[in-house]
């Protein structure tokens, strides 16, 4: 059963951010396999993955799975715009011997209740008997997952395991937290109250390039890590999270490339700075060993 703390990495990409960077994979997971973590989540919204190609999120997915099985539990995002489309991307991660698999809420449209329900049961029919879980982020979504939907989809759907939820504040998570479903917390600021309140770990951004702080704030629940954690995270997203996290990557020695699929931008160079100056600062501060 997966537990802890889930990176939900990014995706290395070159060319402008036209193509995968297949390369930088291995060394990239090997990198965050060291540093304390017990998964990674992959192809979600710091991942890119609803920006990729269905051919392009095989290929990612399979790359993940080669590097870091038996290392770390791996969950795979198969969300997208249409119900067919996702059902594919759920068939073909439930072959790659994964822990789970994790569905966002189609964007743009707003389908009713019956839709929505329809939707997430043919996803976890899909991926079967693989662990389903729901993702829940309104912000990216459009609206929010109904409880209603979710207590179908737990009814009618043996696989469904949990969920990741990413919103804020605190009264929009805390409605999630049902009785058998394991619950993982998106926004790092919520990240004690949400293990303090029975969620299963958390899955976070900022843990795709600063595993180290977040796993200890999941492991020991300090406030000395809670306040690092949300140094880290007010730095990087002043910023267009995703390039800021990949340079971050690189001043810490990770062999990725800043380029990001359109319609994301990378950064400008006083904004590459400011993102060096944050990593200097934090290694000159800590001492990033891996936790045991």
């Amino acid at each position: 059963m997966l537990r802890g703390t889930v990176a939900a990495v990014l995706t290395p990409l070159r060319e402008g951010g036209e193509a995968l960077d297949e390369e930088a994979f291995a060394p990239y997971l090997d990198f965050l396999a060291g540093a304390g973590l017990d998964g990674v989540f992959a192809l979600g919204t710091t991942g890119e993955g609803i920006l990729l190609t269905r051919q392009e999120r095989r290929r990612a997915a399979k790359l993940v799975v080669e590097v870091v099985a038996g290392r770390l539990a791996v969950v795979l995002h198969c969300g997208a715009q249409t119900t067919g489309e996702t059902v594919a991307l759920c068939a073909h991660a439930a072959e790659l011997g994964i822990e789970g698999v994790a569905v966002v809420a189609p964007p743009y449209y707003a389908p009713d209740e019956p839709a929505l329900a329809a939707h997430f049961l043919a996803a976890a029919s899909a991926c079967a008997p693989v662990p389903f879980y729901l993702y829940e982020f309104a912000p990216r979504a459009g609206y929010p997952i109904p409880l209603s939907v979710v207590e179908r989809v737990r009814e009618e759907a043996p696989n469904l395991t949990g969920m990741k939820v990413s919103d804020t504040p605190w009264e929009a998570v805390e409605p999630y937290l049902v009785d058998g479903l394991d619950v993982f917390i998106g926004a790092e600021a919520l990240i004690p109250q949400g293990l303090a309140a029975g969620a299963a770990g958390a899955v976070s951004g900022l843990a795709s390039v600063f595993p180290e702080p977040v796993a200890a704030l999941v492991r020991d629940r300090s406030e000395e890590a809670a306040e690092t954690v949300r140094g880290l995270r007010t730095a990087l997203e002043r910023f267009p999270f995703v390039p800021a996290a990949k340079r971050a990557l690189g001043r810490r020695g990770v062999p990725i490339r800043e380029d990001v699929r359109g319609p994301l931008r990378t950064l400008m160079d006083e904004e590459r700075a400011q993102v060096d100056r944050t990593v200097a600062e934090w290694l000159e501060s800590s001492s990033p060993v891996p936790a045991q």
